[in-house]
């Protein structure tokens, strides 16, 4: 049989829908273009024009962390690719499966500084998997099917394929399957069966023991195993940032989220811990604080598929290199063996761990300005909307507090960006979990500093039929900025002021924005109008809503760690003494 001869454009498209791609996130230009001609054919991919290149980015990380898939976008050479540039770099700190395609001036200018010329391939090399150029039309299948094996196998993460326009052009015979040779790149998944007895050992052993929880448990869909794990041991769990959602909220052995914003529990734990069982997590720093002080009397069994995670930050006694969707299963059946009809013997740990659960409950103080409270606003949204809706946060006070107040009681609930940090991901982020789950809730809880980044795919969202739902917490400030300024610069609010809440001044007024965008706009300053504005937004779905929700500015995450600091300085108010100041230590 004689295969097809078709350009390169041609062969981009057909060999993205013979691996499974269905919707793309992309705005086209020059170096794209010869791409985007037989695109308009295909009835297998869904294209969806956005109003920038970064939010195509998020938008493809929403899609891919809401469903579990394979996120793609595409942008044209030069500032289209570099447009990409930070939500490939978000998608490589928190593990998330994305495929970046982009255009390159012909490769017979590559090098001359031609219009609109930048070596992507260049600038994404750290922060990406691996990063291709092709420029020829021949190379395109194999190089394509090579990308999506790599971003989605081992440790997920982001893949970059820059096509020089004339290999898009040309021409080439189409052979598929092609032939994936990548002899370097060999994930174990696997583990070492001596090291998961000796874990499991060392766990019967143990009498302060903790799962430590991170997004690779997400990552690697082992949900369900980490729950057998949690019964086995009956340990005490704490979900990072990156895995709320892992472990249910409602469980009695969740102690909640580690870290400098985290629960006095989840915290503590960690710190008087004899034995960190940690699941595809990587020692943050946002979770260790001052790194020399963090579980010092705790032994450590750290598993993760990226063996360069292992001994990084913390001493790992017994290292586990494998996919947790493999690791878990052979963990539990060699700790029923361990153990028998016996269980840990923890029950003085529990009374510990519960007894600080009773004395420190995660709260909040009303705002003394007579605003609403932001973690009211939250907590009734999450209470509303259920644990079958999916929440994207952007970053500062309000992905705390959203982290903080929400329920999660399902992996992939909780969409952002975690180790980044990037303003602007939750609306196109959010964009991209609907169109990957158009049957689910999908909620972008954002800052009126994150939401002016990225408010413009909203128009995409109206345009394409995307209902999703947009609390904005305006409390008229970058608000994170402003906590450590009033914390850590004798309150000098340099530059922090937004002026989009306050009584004498909305600029931009995000109700008229959102009717400016086809979207429902809503307005909501006091407590009574709290309950019904969430439910009309949810009832909503012919447009996309926005709710600004007045909020005090003064209010703070607690509790909070230092930057810097010993997790032992956990403080759960601002002029609060450090917990063990307080005659809590053992």
């Amino acid at each position: 049989m004689t295969n097809e001869i078709l350009t390169g454009a041609q062969a981009i498209v057909r060999s993205l829908e013979l691996l499974g791609v269905t919707d793309i996130f992309g705005l086209p230009g020059g170096a794209i273009l010869p791409t985007y001609d037989p695109l308009m054919d295909s009835t297998k991919i869904r294209h969806i024009l956005v109003r920038h290149e970064q939010g195509a980015g998020h938008a493809a990380e929403g899609y891919a962390s809401a469903s579990g898939k394979l996120g793609v976008c595409i942008a044209t050479s030069g500032p289209g690719a570099t447009n990409l540039v930070t939500a490939i770099a978000d998608a490589h700190m928190d593990s998330v499966p994305l495929l970046a395609i982009t255009g390159q001036v012909n490769s017979t200018s590559i090098g001359t500084d031609a219009f609109q010329e930048a070596d992507i391939v260049g600038i994404t090399m750290p922060i990406t998997k691996h990063s291709f150029l092709v420029t020829k039309a021949e190379d395109i299948p194999a190089t394509l099917a090579a990308a999506v094996l790599i971003a989605t196998t081992g440790r997920p993460g982001p893949v970059l394929v820059d096509i020089a326009k004339d290999a898009q052009n040309a021409k080439a015979e189409f052979i598929w399957p092609p032939k994936v040779e990548l002899p370097g790149y060999k994930p174990v998944t696997k583990p070492h069966g001596k090291q998961v007895q000796a874990a499991a050992q060392m766990i019967a052993e143990s009498k302060r023991p903790v799962l430590y929880v991170g997004g690779g448990i997400v990552r690697a869909n082992a949900s369900q195993e980490l729950l057998e794990l949690a019964r086995i041991t009956g340990a005490p769990v704490v979900t990072t940032l990156m895995a709320r959602g892992a472990f249910p909220d409602s469980d009695p052995q969740n102690l909640g989220m580690p870290g400098m914003h985290g629960t006095v529990p989840a915290v503590t734990a960690l710190q008087k811990s004899d034995l960190l069982i940690t699941l595809g997590a990587r020692f943050d720093d946002r979770v260790t604080g001052q790194v020399k002080s963090f579980a010092v009397n705790a032994k450590v069994i750290h598993i993760d598929i990226d063996p360069a995670e292992i001994g990084k930050i913390k001493f790992a006694d017994i290292p586990i290199v494998g996919d947790l969707k493999e690791v878990l299963p052979e963990l539990n059946d060699e700790l029923r063996k361990e153990l028998g009809s016996k269980k840990l013997d923890i029950a003085e740990w529990w009374v510990f761990l519960n007894e600080l659960r009773a004395k420190y409950p995660l709260g909040y103080t009303e705002p003394e300005d007579g605003k609403l409270s932001p973690q009211f606003v939250i907590s009734r949204i999450g209470e509303i909307s259920g644990p079958e809706a999916v929440f994207a946060a952007g970053v500062g006070q309000h992905q705390m507090w959203s982290a903080q107040f929400i329920k999660y009681e399902r992996p992939n609930s909780w969409l952002n960006s975690g180790g980044a940090g990037t303003m602007g991901y939750s609306v196109p982020a959010a964009m991209g979990a609907k169109v990957a789950q158009p049957e689910r809730l999908v909620w972008a809880i954002d800052g009126d500093g994150c939401f002016q980044m990225t408010n413009q795919e909203l128009a995409t969202c109206t345009i394409n039929n995307i209902p999703i739902k947009v609390a904005i917490i305006n409390n008229s400030s970058l608000g994170m900025v402003r906590q450590w300024q009033t914390l850590f610069y004798n309150s000098r609010y340099s530059n922090t002021d937004l002026n989009t809440g306050t009584d004498t001044m909305m600029v931009p007024d995000f109700v008229k924005l959102a009717e400016a965008y086809g979207c429902l706009g809503i307005r909501v300053e006091s407590e009574d109008e709290v309950d019904a504005a969430i439910k009309l937004a949810i009832e909503t779905n012919d447009r996309p809503v926005v709710i600004d929700f007045i909020v005090g500015r003064d209010a703070m995450v607690w509790p909070m760690v230092p930057a810097g600091l010993s997790n032992d300085e956990v403080q759960f108010a601002r002029d609060s003494r450090p917990v063990w100041e307080e005659g809590e230590e053992e």
